[in-house]
């Protein structure tokens, strides 16, 4: 439903920020509901988005564009996996469970997931474009699969589809 909201809004106003907006809503909302754990995710995701728009030298007070809110939360997302498997080693279900809340938190910004279906059916039909024959490849497979797959599929997904069909 966020998403559908999301589109009518950018359809409305023709605005490239929407995601940045949103963000800044729900976390006035957790703000009112007191809802700590929110609240802290969304803090922490705009002081990232933030650092993000002072590390390439955008505008810091300019709302961030989609493009840019759907980097950052990959980021994130990608990190808190990452820290989540290290957790699992070390035993903390605390921390995996608060890690895991977080991250289904920032999935609501990201745009629906393709099926592994969808992400073969593209991966083939840059297979046919190129007509890779060998791992060596893999570097021109992923620069024509990145942007269209950038926020949607799982790179590590990708990654192991397309080794596969190198084989």
């Amino acid at each position: 439903m966020l998403k559908n909201i999301i589109n009518l809004e950018i359809n409305k106003k023709g605005c490239e920020s929407m995601l940045y907006e949103t963000i800044s809503r729900d976390m006035i909302q957790a703000m009112k509901a007191k809802d700590k754990e929110t609240l802290s995710t969304l803090r922490l995701l705009k002081s990232a988005i933030d650092l993000y728009k002072i590390n390439n030298k955008l505008d810091r007070n300019a709302d961030a564009s989609d493009e840019i809110v759907i980097d950052v939360v990959v980021k994130q997302v990608k990190t808190h996996k990452e820290s989540i498997e290290e957790f699992k080693k070390a035993n903390r279900q605390d921390l995996i469970d608060s890690l895991e809340k977080e991250i289904t938190l920032l999935s609501k910004y990201l745009p629906e997931q393709m099926s592994t279906e969808k992400i073969t059916e593209e991966i083939d039909k840059v297979f046919d474009k190129l007509k890779p024959t060998n791992v060596k490849e893999m570097g021109l497979i992923m620069k024509e699969l990145a942007p269209i797959l950038k926020g949607k599929a799982d790179m590590k997904v990708v990654n192991s589809i397309i080794q596969e069909k190198l084989k």
